[in-house]
């Protein structure tokens, strides 16, 4: 599919429009699976979509407009609610995976959490502790108890003492622990006796706007600053290892828009600055982590966090004025053949992005609100293999995907709160368009007369197919014309007589596989070519013939 060029001015092999039609190949125009039955239905309207695996379990997970957060089981469909409404944020939510334990989340107000598979627990830590008093005559083995945390699910903090001349000089935490809400107490014994200690404990509650896991980390990006954990720990974010950076650079106009962990970086997107954190490693003297900070791209980047993601060795990522691949540290434009789209799409909606296998094929798609003369839809833009279609699978408002038993599924909400598979129906209608380009048919110069159209296709065995073909030119369309493979039987009167089966149900009769339909042509035009529209499901476009006159020059 190609929009930058005029219809007339496009190769010969590219089309002006391709909807709900895959060009798997020359000869191969394949009609798209639609989206299946509802397998769930949401308690409200969903605001960010997103997949993850606890304990290999596949799920969904829906943050919606109340603030609550449900989960699908994607090998039973079964609804889990992880979160009541009221707990976040109405946007802005994000989530990532660490390790197949748990789901850690950040909302921008409320705080980090995580979900183990039946717990939530918001991940208040232990940051430190502040001796007051250290006591006097502590000897033996000095014992740390820090009070348990406030949450069902949560971890209790541990630490370790040193004492000097009987007095504690210092505490060293080694486990953050998880689930506190608020300083819990802290208490000092020695085997060999000592008393007086006293002290307090703080505790570190993080906000942000994204977060992802990465070298053994979680990294958490607030306004211009990434937190990082302790090495191998979600929750210690105040041990030696742990820390932050705060990009000051200017390349980095605003705040951090998405963190993505993909191909050894940590991808860190501002709207119009890429930079890459790598080689992560834990100084040998100090204990602390250090790696590199790249700027990969100072002039482009993305405000959509949603339509960032991996596919392959690239990271493909939508903004407002296009589809860029990047690979390595070179950034490429991979959507010139939208440019006509673009200014249609209404940002105002969210933009959310997938994989999804198609005929097999493993393709990435957008789903975007497209003003389509006045009228706004829900379309997917579709690429795969250096080409773009367009999908329509209604009222679609997110889409993600997830691996179930080996396969890329793309899952859509539909309305706001009913869950569907994308792509996997191919027995119900679906409405495609195939608009080819206008063909000078080798003159440009001289006006032709169209006599006669062909359009091959391929018919399904459970369908009776039925095309609707207009023929265009550069300045008009003619009126539209049906073609269909059905077999009627007809008097000399020219009444369709009814067939019937053995239990006197009137039948119909198609015929399958390769169809050649023709018919006359009323059209004239320096250009010639066809619009193809249909419901019919699972077919295939195999090609397109136009016989013609040559007429007067200019």
């Amino acid at each position: 599919m190609n929009t930058k060029a005029n219809r007339t001015a496009i190769d010969q092999n590219e089309f002006a429009w391709l909807e709900n039609v895959m060009p798997v190949g020359y000869g191969n125009l394949r009609v798209v699976p639609t989206y299946g039955s509802t397998l769930a239905t949401l308690a409200s309207v969903t605001e960010y979509m997103t997949s993850g695996n606890i304990g290999n379990t596949n799920y969904l997970f829906f943050f919606e407009t109340d603030g609550r957060c449900q989960a699908m089981n994607l090998s039973t469909n079964a609804l889990t609610t992880v979160a009541a409404s009221g707990t976040f944020s109405a946007s802005g939510v994000q989530t990532a995976q660490w390790k197949n334990e748990r789901i850690l989340i950040i909302d921008p107000t409320n705080g980090y959490y995580n979900w183990d598979g039946t717990n939530l627990v918001k991940m208040g830590s232990v940051n430190g502790v502040t001796i007051s008093s250290g006591g006097t005559s502590f000897a033996g083995t000095i014992t740390v108890t820090i009070g348990a945390p406030n949450q069902t699910g949560g971890v209790q903090a541990t630490a370790t003492a040193t004492q000097t001349g009987g007095i504690i000089t210092s505490v060293t935490i080694t486990e953050a622990g998880s689930g506190y809400t608020s300083a819990p107490t802290i208490s000092i014994t020695g085997s060999g006796g000592g008393s007086g200690f006293s002290g307090t404990v703080s505790i570190l509650a993080l906000t942000g706007q994204a977060i992802a896991t990465f070298s053994g980390r979680v990294w958490i990006a607030k306004d211009r600053t990434v937190y990082y954990s302790a090495v191998n720990s979600y929750s210690d974010f105040g041990t030696v290892s742990a820390g932050n950076i705060t990009i000051t650079d200017g390349t980095l106009h605003g705040n951090i828009t998405q963190l993505l962990s993909a191909n050894n970086f940590l991808y860190v997107f501002g709207t119009d600055s890429i930079n890459v954190f790598s080689d992560v490693r834990v100084s040998s003297t100090t204990g602390s982590t250090l790696f590199t900070n790249t700027n990969v791209s100072a002039s482009i980047g993305s405000d959509l966090p949603e339509g960032i993601f991996a596919y392959f060795r690239s990271v493909l990522f939508m903004n407002r004025y296009g589809v860029y691949a990047l690979v390595g540290a070179t950034t490429t434009k991979i959507s010139d053949a939208l440019d006509n789209i673009f200014p249609n799409i209404d940002f105002s909606y969210p933009v959310t992005a997938c994989q999804a296998l198609v005929y097999n094929i493993l393709v990435a798609a957008w789903s975007v609100t497209y003003n389509d003369a006045g009228t706004l839809r829900k379309l997917q833009l579709v690429f795969f293999d250096r080409k773009w279609f367009i999908t329509d699978m209604g009222s679609m408002t997110h889409i993600a995907s997830s691996p179930v038993s080996g396969l890329v599924n793309a899952y859509g909400v539909i309305g706001g709160s009913e869950i569907h598979r994308l792509y996997s129906n191919s027995t119900s209608s679906i409405n495609s368009l195939i608009r080819t380009a206008l063909w000078a048919l080798n003159d440009p110069i001289r006006d032709k007369q169209a006599l006669k159209f062909g359009v091959e296709a391929t018919m399904p065995d459970t369908a009776a197919g039925v095309l609707n073909v207009t023929v265009d030119s550069e300045n008009r369309s003619s009126s539209a014309i049906t073609l269909t493979n059905t077999v009627n039987w007809v008097n000399n009167n020219g009444q369709t007589i009814l067939w019937s089966n053995n239990v006197g149900s009137s039948i119909g009769w198609a015929s399958v596989g390769y169809q050649l339909y023709k018919y006359d042509a009323q059209q004239y035009g320096k250009y010639l070519g066809l619009s193809v529209t249909s419901s019919t499901p699972n077919f295939v476009v195999n090609g397109f013939q136009m016989e013609h006159e040559l007429r007067a020059r200019f």
